[in-house]
């Protein structure tokens, strides 16, 4: 069983995303390095925002993945609408949730702000797990987001 090292998936995403400024080829990147630095993410992926309030889908691993979210719904319209991050440990319990894939049982959801205070999408990782996120996990993956993306 393989978990997160974060001080290790922190460098090895601050090596790869050195230089580079296209925000697609970025989130392309952090989702394939996030995706296998744990057995518990099952998808991992971006929504991004594509017009007001809706958010569609961006590189992401693993099975297919809704392709439109408004803001107004599910865990991922949630997080881009409170500018929060959503840690929920069983999915069902989530009122409005979306069942992109019905194997997913807990779900984590960080805004992904760049500079200027821009929400440019959305970080969905769901796991077949119940409870599988930890609020370290938000806080750990927010700091790779902020760095990454440039929120200041």
């Amino acid at each position: 069983m393989t978990k997160v090292d974060y001080a290790e998936l922190s460098q090895a995403i601050r090596s790869l995303a050195h230089g580079e400024t296209d925000e697609v080829a970025l989130m392309a990147t952090l989702a394939c390095e996030i995706h296998h630095a744990d057995d518990r993410f099952d998808w991992t992926g971006f929504y991004r925002v594509t017009e007001p309030e809706l958010l569609k889908i961006g590189p992401y691993q693993g099975g297919h993945g809704c392709l439109v979210i408004p803001f107004s719904r599910g865990v991922c319209g949630a997080a881009a609408r409170s500018r929060e991050t959503q840690l929920v440990p069983d999915v069902d319990a989530f009122p409005g949730h979306i069942a992109c894939a019905s194997s997913t049982r807990s779900e984590l959801v960080i805004p992904v702000i760049a500079a200027g205070d821009r929400l440019i999408g959305v970080l969905d990782i769901d796991s077949n797990q119940p409870d599988a996120f930890t609020q370290e996990d938000a806080d750990r993956l927010q700091e790779i987001l902020d760095e990454t993306f440039g929120r200041h």
